[in-house]
């Protein structure tokens, strides 16, 4: 194998194994900036060993093998030895060059005896602790749980390198400062906890969705990190309505990623797309997950009714059989759980849709002047839309006007423009 393949085989088993890697380890050292650093000395390692010996059997488990051992090196060295020592409770006595399947059989007990999953577990609620700022938990999540690299973070959010950098050490250095326990919160602090980790997976998922800024609609990349984490979080917590209600929102809404885009990477609207091009699959897996959500009864949460949202859009086979009046009730339900401009401008696109422009241009002047909507592009971009359907065209080129001067998105400025000139 040369240098070359060991490098593409090792980047590829981090980003697949780095969270469960990162995880073992955090739950040993109960640090997860040690942890990471562990886990990278075991990717050296590898990049030093398999050129030459060749890809182990299961790499994970290799990882795994050479990390542990290095951790309880430094444990040996440390004051708190003998009793961190005993928590680690692991024969590690073969080396990195032992039988890979040997380690491999090591790795399937460990995953048998659930250790694993608990500290994955544990690990997702750490990097996503309400402690840390919004921004450093989604830093925090792409490193450690999504395995993305602190220049491809950079790129993904069009901050510089160094920043993105600044966050994470930061969030390690405040984790280990607060002491915060490498543990699955109960009780009150569970809904808090797990809400954060909600809604940094779908940050990440929505700035893939629809880019806030740069040249590209859309970073496909990013969607997929959010749909194969939420997807992790279903496994570990299958009871949990809201986690199945995200991965239910995320399956629909990326099941219509070929069709928002056009041949020259141009937006294509809900309304204009192709219908064709939507994934049946991901919608099956959608509408499979909503009814996970729906089945564990309780109340719908935020989630779960932008889901069923969703849900309607997706069962439609055409623009015309949307059921916008059964989307304006579930906007409605929406407003009374999570009661934000933003939803109610949501709210009013499909109320336009249900009882005409009229009514939804009604809702979004009474909203107008909400503080949280101040410098927001899509208001003046709904406002624009709702005139033109109302003829009021002169006016409608003003709002697109606007709308495009507040966006910081290359092909969403483009299209707003676009549809201004479309008013003349």
């Amino acid at each position: 194998m040369t240098g070359t393949d060991a490098h593409r085989a090792v980047e590829a088993v981090w980003r697949g194994e780095a969270a469960r890697l990162i995880a073992g380890l955090a739950g040993m050292v109960r640090d997860v900036g040690l942890a990471e650093e562990l886990a990278q000395d075991a990717l050296v390692a590898a990049l030093e060993q398999w050129p030459a010996s060749g890809v182990p059997r299961n790499p994970g488990a290799w990882l795994m093998t050479v990390a542990k051992r290095r951790a309880v090196d430094l444990l040996r060295r440390g004051e708190t030895y003998r009793r961190k020592l005993a928590e680690v409770g692991r024969d590690l006595a073969q080396g990195p060059d032992a039988d890979p399947a040997a380690a491999q059989a090591a790795a399937e007990a460990e995953e048998a005896d659930g250790e694993i999953e608990d500290d994955l577990l544990r690990l997702v609620f750490t990097a996503c602790h309400p402690v840390l700022p919004r921004e450093a938990r989604v830093a925090m999540a792409l490193r450690v749980l999504g395995g993305l690299t602190t220049a491809e973070i950079a790129r993904a959010f069009l901050v510089p390198e160094p920043t993105v950098a600044q966050r994470i050490v930061r969030a390690k250095r405040t984790l280990a400062g607060r002491r915060i326990p490498f543990e699955v919160p109960r009780g009150a602090e569970l809904a808090e906890r797990l809400a954060a980790v909600l809604e940094v997976i779908y940050l990440v998922f929505n700035e893939g969705y629809a880019a806030t800024a740069g040249d590209d609609w859309m970073r496909p990349a990013l969607c997929e990190e959010a749909l194969r984490l939420g997807r992790v979080l279903a496994g570990l917590m299958p009871a949990e309505p809201e986690v199945h209600g995200l991965v239910a929102l995320m399956e629909i809404q990326q099941s219509r990623a070929a069709a928002r885009v056009g041949p020259d990477g141009e937006p294509v609207l809900l309304l204009e797309q192709d219908r064709s091009r939507w994934d049946r699959v991901l919608i099956g897996r959608g509408l499979a997950a909503l009814g996970r959500a729906e089945g564990l009864g309780g109340a719908r949460g935020p989630y779960t009714l932008q889901a069923a949202i969703a849900a309607c859009h997706a069962r439609a086979l055409t623009p015309e059989e949307t059921d916008w009046e059964r989307i304006t009730a579930l906007y409605g339900e929406l407003a009374r759980l999570v009661p934000t401009p933003v939803v109610e401008l949501n709210r009013a696109v499909a109320l336009s849709m249900a009882r005409g422009p009229a009514a939804g241009l009604e809702l979004v002047d009474r909203i107008a002047g909400e503080p949280a909507l101040r410098g927001y592009h899509l208001l003046p971009s709904v406002r624009g839309d709702l005139l033109a359907r109302l003829g009021r065209r002169a006016e409608a080129r003003e709002e697109f006007e606007r709308a495009a001067a507040l966006t910081r998105n290359e092909r969403e400025r483009a299209l707003l423009l676009a549809r201004a000139a479309d008013c003349d």
